[in-house]
């Protein structure tokens, strides 16, 4: 894997008014606002913090959530308000006081952050949403535990060996996508809407840097982190990170036909393989940018933005902007021209505040529940998943992979690997 650049080209980020707008406006936590704001002393919660299944229904009531209605298929409504619980308590918009027994139901009170929502500024608001972000993220590297009681064992920890699950692997491959999709969307030369193909951000985590034409072998790869990122990217579109057109599934209709023809000798039938956009498309949303570039930071990445400069002398500016996309070294120095954080050019501020420093997360230190410390403890009742899981064969898979980004017996690849933005080496 190829090192990460030293310093990341900078990001124009919207102002931390409109960020927090958009974060309150996103399903995830809305529902989240709308759980604490129901919840009170008779609701029942388990051992660790969840919802009891007979609450779930009346909670999904509460947010206007009903299995058949709005496309949803059964087990969904339980399965949104159980995500937006488990988001109400661990950004603390709800406290959750354990029983003294190990077996006894736990009790509810009005988490401190729930004022914030309306009585907090931009930034609280932001943190808590940042807190909101980690619990879908946290959920997003979760794979499908249909065989969980199997791999429990005796103490109630999950045997992640038998699972074949890596949680830190896992975290750090849905972190270099969304690195890469950053990378792209702030670099020179980025799509205009920002959208980027699902197989090329798939490839760029798979693929060689110094491979020319994938292999069999590396596409049957690509193939299977298109569907594990379809599905995350699902996940991770109601919390506002990204807006997402997922795979078309009616490719794969369209490959088992073409398979099936070539089968029996008949001619093929004609496919659209020119279309990229079947395969799915995805862009970070002005938040999704937020929240990526936080997440870098945390991570130790120099992610800058545009107005970091505002307040640095002229030499200093022109020795970074030298360096920036051209778009962004010229919002820098109107920036700082126009003395956006009090400093530079002088004269008044005629911009509004920019989100270039974060917030205190929301829950940070609160920790999730279920045992453990580690940032991959997960919960067996946060395996309910409310995105759709397709199973595909592998050879079909295979094929809608060669297809979208080429073979050796397709030609040039139509998704050459973008450059890995971050990676831990």
């Amino acid at each position: 894997m190829s090192q990460s650049p030293a310093t990341l080209p900078p990001v124009l980020l919207h102002s931390e008014a409109e960020l927090a707008r958009d974060a309150l406006a996103t399903p995830v936590l809305g529902r989240a606002v709308r759980l604490a704001r129901w919840a009170g002393p008779d609701t029942r919660v388990g051992a660790g913090g969840e919802l009891v299944d007979e609450q779930l229904p009346a909670a999904a009531a509460e947010l206007g959530l009903a299995d058949g209605a709005d496309g949803l298929e059964p087990g969904d409504a339980a399965a949104y308000a159980s995500e937006a619980w488990r988001v109400a308590v661990d950004t603390g918009l709800v406290e959750v006081e354990d029983a003294d027994e190990d077996d006894a139901e736990g009790t509810v009170a009005t988490g401190e952050e729930l004022a914030l929502i309306t009585s907090g500024g931009p930034q609280d608001v932001l943190g808590i949403w940042l807190g909101a972000l980690d619990t879908v993220f946290a959920d997003a590297t979760v794979p499908d535990l249909e065989n969980l009681v199997d791999v429990i064992q005796g103490g109630g920890e999950i045997d992640f060996a038998e699972l074949g699950w890596d949680p830190q692997a896992e975290a750090e491959f849905l972190e270099g996508v969304l690195g890469n999709l950053y990378l792209l969307t702030v670099s020179e030369g980025a799509p205009e809407d920002g959208a980027v193909p699902l197989p090329a951000l798939a490839a760029s985590m798979i693929v060689p840097d110094d491979m020319g034409e994938p292999t069999d072998d590396i596409l049957e790869q690509v193939s299977d982190a298109m569907m594990r990122l379809d599905d995350q990217f699902r996940m991770l579109e109601p919390v506002g990170l990204v807006e997402y057109q997922p795979v078309d599934e009616a490719l794969m209709a369209d490959v088992d036909e073409a398979e099936a023809a070539a089968a029996a000798g008949e001619p093929l039938p004609d496919v659209d393989d020119e279309d990229v956009t079947r395969y799915g498309m995805v862009r970070l949303t002005p938040l999704g940018l937020y929240g990526v570039r936080a997440r870098m930071l945390d991570a130790g990445v120099d992610a800058p933005a545009v107005g970091d400069l505002a307040d640095k002398g002229a030499d200093s500016l022109l020795d970074a902007t030298a360096g920036f996309p051209r778009a962004a070294a010229q919002a820098e120095i109107e920036r700082w021209l126009g003395g956006d954080a009090g400093g530079g050019g002088g004269g008044g501020s005629r911009w509004p505040r920019r989100a270039t420093s974060l917030p205190p997360r929301a829950g940070r230190t609160r920790g999730r529940r279920c045992g453990g410390s580690t940032a991959s403890r997960r919960c067996p009742w946060s395996a309910a998943r409310p995105s759709p899981r397709f199973a595909r064969s592998s050879t079909t898979r295979s094929s809608a992979a060669s297809r979208a980004c080429g073979s050796p017996s397709t030609g040039p690849r139509m998704c050459p690997p973008p450059p890995r933005a971050w990676s831990s080496g």
